[in-house]
């Protein structure tokens, strides 16, 4: 697939555009693998490590998963459409990268919530009160019903084109909605964590110890992943041409075909 791109002229303007989404893209990577890297050492650091026993070690998978899922890998699976390779060619493979990685999110994000769960039940504590968990859940049911659209209508053959058409703004929107949901969920749940484990501590939150610090940078690691992925998604030069639309992209390389997924 990258040699279809190498095949084609590619003119000064659109070479720009794809060096320009190569950096987008060494930045975004970066900045996602340092979200998941501060949320693993956050636990392992201050919150005493990872377990699968019941116990607080148990829940401190809940915000690692969460991360690496609901905001990372979904991050990254709604870029695949932009990515320069994806925009000539058979569509297909691009579907199916799209919905693998969102598939995978999804497992993470099921196994988070299982984490905390079940230290709630070992540990007696109520579940779904807080306003993280009514962000959380609300993410995470959305984002079921989104893959199993996606699925049903744009990966499977039996869908119309113009009923794919009607249903495409609908899933981009609730898409981005997700991430935004799931921004909100990780920062009200890193906050959440902060005053129960730092209020009766030597060094309370309102101190900014050092893990309170840290979990605080992290969380901002998270807003600026967030707000780069949907900038990515809004790039016009970086979108799939449309069917039917003469693009700058279409006139000097090849007509594409039709565009009915994100």
């Amino acid at each position: 697939m990258p040699g279809q791109l190498c095949a084609l002229h590619v003119p000064p303007r659109r070479t720009m555009a794809v060096g320009r989404f190569y950096l987008f893209s060494l930045v975004l990577g970066t900045l996602g693998a340092l979200c998941v890297l501060f949320t693993v050492y956050w636990v392992q650091h201050w919150r005493g490590g990872l377990g699968w026993d019941g116990t607080s070690l148990m829940f401190n998978w809940h915000p690692v998963l969460m991360v690496t899922g609901m905001v990372v890998l979904y991050g990254a699976a709604s870029l695949v459409y932009r990515l320069p390779q994806s925009w000539v060619g058979p569509k297909l493979p691009w579907k199916l990268l799209h919905a693998v990685l969102h598939l995978a999110a999804f497992i993470l994000a099921v196994l988070g919530l299982v984490a905390v769960f079940n230290f709630h039940r070992h540990n007696r504590i109520s579940n779904l009160y807080s306003l993280h968990s009514w962000l959380g859940i609300t993410a995470v049911a959305l984002f079921a019903c989104q893959w199993l659209l996606g699925f049903t209508v744009f990966l499977l053959p039996w869908a119309s084109l113009w009923f794919r058409s009607l249903l495409k703004p609908i899933h981009v929107f609730f898409g981005a909605v997700i991430l935004s949901l799931s921004m909100a969920s990780v920062l009200s749940g890193i906050n959440e964590k902060l005053f129960f484990s730092l209020k009766n501590a030597t060094a309370p939150y309102s101190s900014l110890p050092p893990e309170a610090c840290f979990a605080n940078i992290t969380g901002m690691m998270v807003v600026i992943f967030v707000g780069i992925v949907l900038y990515g998604l809004l790039v016009s030069s970086w979108k799939r041409p449309e069917a039917g639309i003469l693009t700058d992209r279409q006139s000097d390389w090849q007509p594409a075909e039709p565009s009915l997924n994100p």
